[in-house]
């Protein structure tokens, strides 16, 4: 069966991939090389014993590289692009940035990938990785689970499955070196299309294409590296398929090199801003006219020959240092003196006087010297110090990274080594922290353009925040989803990548709140006397906490205040403060306009209490009047009322007396007629008549001073009388003063008592 001819659209790619091919040839047969010296085949492949010892600087080298540039996930720094006052974009830049945090945290394949990624970059001289869209789909709605069919349904959608997403996530592929390309250009600025070579079983060819294209599609390719590492046949069991991203045209193409038509092709499904899912790799020495790489060990292999060539004659050189010589057949105690002799034992002879005749062991035994060998092995020592020496300068490892510092030497003269040993390993480091960012950055992107928002929320652990910051999560995943790259910068510090010293993070916190307590103790000084400088010494601060990164924990808190702060300044502005001499004007006006009206009420109120002084003044004379006229009245009434009763009581008493006269007149006569017609006869009963006129005389001297008393006590009673007349006279005619209330309101009238010296 003819083969069928391929498509233009197809050769044009088939070219593009030719090409790459041809320019890096000699690159992956060198990288593969360095691989197998890295990994030390020829030995552990069952060399023979009698292979030359190598030093393996290369290992040694790479397992010193790699954590000191990549030895834990980073940690993204999401923040806004300008430093303003935006709350939304706070929100928004939070959300992303737990979200990031989770899919690097959760998911295995970012550190998988970063950490193939630097080994690659140290040992060939690049490292690729490939961030991609990965939703998981589940059908929802199967008649079994009760789904119900609606009358619009057509038939061919009768009982249908609906699919639902059950959890999305971006995962970091990692690319093999010999599974990636571009089209060949100077620069990666000028690449126009990557691609990635995938191995697919036929049942993902199935799922990926359709059953007809995987039957058209052979499956007798194996990934290169496991015939060249360790495995003997090719498992023939999968297909090798291309997944190439063209910019120039905004589309992506899948392709086999088995096939004659270009398998798939979609318009670019992931929107990323700079369109390629992948990084700009990792690469090693690379120059502005070709983007070949030069790994590492290309630049110090000649040391590493001869590092190897010195360690193979040690080795040599050791081996033979060992004790040799000859000796007298004649004296076979020589032998075992050697092989027998151990501390403090003698070997027996049976011819001492001719051993003794021939000088004993110096005439009988001939060593071959072992000095020579010794000095020989010191001087080889001393070469393979001094040539790894070299090698550690080419490579940028210093002595203090790797742990061999001189005990002599003092602390600052071991930080200063550090600093500048360290300069080059901080440009790997950054370069390796500007690969994460990128891939980072991709991620993000995926996040924000194709997650949904319950997705976004669940990962950012949306429930855990403020509830003033909840309240912004709608605006803020709008703002999301518009164009993510724009609004924020999302950055990764090339220390988060390695291992911090505990105590230098202690030191910076120290620092930093140093620093913080002197500025805010002076800008608090600052803003109290010239509060117009509040919101620059704000700007300043802000400003000052981005430099310590220890402190952008913070960051948002010190924006909220500085919102607060604008706020309060605004409002102010509305209402400006006038000027201290103009204050003092208005204050003096004031002061003379407050002086006037409080005037013109002391005129009212004098001229008010006037009035009603002398309104009561005149109600006070006409009650003076009345109760005179009442009091005379009453005093009239009382005179003679005790002139009636004493007419009574004189009445009474005369009657009395009239009465008492009588008989006493009649009692006399009688006597005296007694006594005429008797004369002696009736003393006694004079006496006694006498005695009864003398009783009566007493009492009457009683009812006589009764009606005195009588009268005295009603004079008596006329004079009180009299004296409260007096009194109240003396009050009603004493001058008066009015009595005020709380509001100033006349509320009585008092008597004005004169003072008494």
């Amino acid at each position: 069966m003819a083969e069928l001819p391929v498509t233009p659209a197809l050769q044009k790619y088939l070219n593009i991939i030719g090409q790459y091919n041809r320019e890096f040839t000699k690159w992956e047969s060198r990288s593969t090389k360095i691989i197998r010296r890295y990994r030390d085949d020829i030995r552990t492949n069952g060399a023979s014993s009698s292979e030359a010892a190598r030093f393996n600087v290369l290992w040694s080298n790479v397992q010193t590289l790699v954590p000191a540039v990549f030895s834990r996930l980073p940690k993204a720094d999401v923040s806004r692009r300008f430093a303003d006052h935006d709350p939304v974009g706070r929100v928004a830049s939070l959300l992303i940035e737990r979200a990031l945090d989770y899919e690097i945290e959760h998911y295995p394949d970012f550190r998988s990938a970063m950490k193939n990624a630097v080994e690659d970059r140290f040992l060939g001289g690049r490292g690729v990785a490939w961030v991609r869209y990965d939703p998981h789909i589940i059908e929802v709605g199967r008649p079994e689970d009760g789904f119900q069919i609606t009358e619009d349904v057509d038939d061919e959608g009768d009982n249908q499955p609906q699919e639902a997403i059950e959890y999305e996530c971006a995962p970091t592929d990692y690319v093999h070196w010999r599974d990636f390309g571009h089209n060949v250009a100077r620069t990666w600025e000028e690449v126009t299309q990557v691609w990635r070579w995938v191995y697919m079983s036929k049942a993902a060819l199935r799922e990926r294409f359709g059953d007809e294209l995987a039957r058209k599609i052979p499956t007798n390719d194996t990934p290169e590296g496991l015939t060249k590492y360790g495995q003997s046949t090719k498992s023939a069991d999968q297909a090798k398929i291309c997944e190439l991203w063209d910019s120039e045209t905004q589309k992506v193409y899948w392709l086999s090199e088995s096939h004659p038509e270009i398998l798939d092709e979609r318009d670019d499904p992931l929107d990323l801003e700079g369109f390629f899912p992948c990084a700009k790799p990792l690469y090693a020495t690379t120059t502005t006219d070709s983007l070949v790489p030069i790994p590492d060990f290309v630049l110090y292999q000649d040391q590493a020959n001869e590092l190897d060539i010195l360690t193979d004659r040690i080795d040599g050189l050791i081996k033979a240092l060992r004790v040799r010589g000859i000796y007298d057949a004649s004296q076979p105690a020589l032998q075992r003196l050697l092989t027998e002799g151990d501390n403090n034992t003698l070997i027996p002879t049976d011819k001492w006087a001719a051993f003794s005749e021939k000088g004993g062991l110096k005439g009988t035994i001939d060593l071959l010297p072992i000095d020579t060998i010794a000095a020989t092995l010191i001087q080889c020592y001393q070469a393979q110090a001094q040539i790894k020496g070299q090698i550690y300068e080419i490579t940028g490892i210093s002595d203090i990274i790797r742990g061999q510092a001189a005990a002599r030497e003092t602390a600052t003269a071991q930080q200063i080594k550090g600093q500048y040993a360290g300069l080059r390993l901080r440009a790997m480091q950054e370069s390796v922290a500007l690969f994460a960012t990128e891939l980072i950055r991709l991620k993000a992107q995926i996040i924000c353009s194709q997650f949904q928002e319950e997705t976004i929320l669940q990962y950012a652990a949306a429930q855990q925040l403020s509830p003033e910051d909840q309240q912004m999560i709608p605006q803020a995943l709008q703002l999301l989803k518009s164009n993510p790259l724009r609004n924020f910068r999302i950055e990764v510090a090339a220390d988060s990548l390695v291992q911090l010293d505990e105590q230098q993070m202690k030191q910076e916190r120290i620092e930093f709140i140093g620093a913080f307590g002197n500025f805010l103790r002076e800008a608090v000084t600052a803003g109290q006397q010239v509060p117009e400088l509040t919101p620059m010494l704000m700007k300043v601060m802000q400003f000052a906490i981005g430099s310590f990164k220890q402190a952008r924990t913070i960051e948002g808190v010190i924006d909220v205040a500085l919102q607060k702060l604008e706020q309060k300044q605004a409002e102010q502005a509305q209402n400006p403060q006038p000027d201290p001499e103009m204050m003092k004007v208005q204050a003096e006006q004031q002061g003379a306009q407050m002086k006037m009206q409080a005037d013109q009420q002391a005129a009212q109120m004098k001229m008010q209490s006037d009035a009603q002084n002398q309104q009561a003044r005149v109600q006070a004379d006409m009650q003076i009047e009345q109760m005179k006229a009442q009091m005379s009245t009453e005093l009239q009434r009382q005179k003679q009322e005790f002139d009636a009763q004493m007419k009574l009581r004189e009445l009474a008493q005369q009657e009395e007396f009239d009465r008492w006269k009588a008989e006493l007149d009649a009692a006399t006569k009688i006597m005296v007629a007694r006594i005429a017609a008797n004369p002696g006869s009736d003393v006694t009963l004079l006496e006694s008549q006498q005695q009864s006129a003398s009783d009566m005389a007493e009492s009457m001297k009683e009812v006589i001073s009764g009606i005195s008393s009588t009268y005295n006590d009603m004079m008596n009673m006329h004079g009180q009388t009299m004296e409260r007349l007096n009194g109240v006279m003396e009050n009603l005619s004493a001058p008066k003063r009015l009595v005020r209330g709380p509001d100033g309101r006349a509320v009585g009238v008092e008597t004005v008592r004169p003072s008494i010296q």
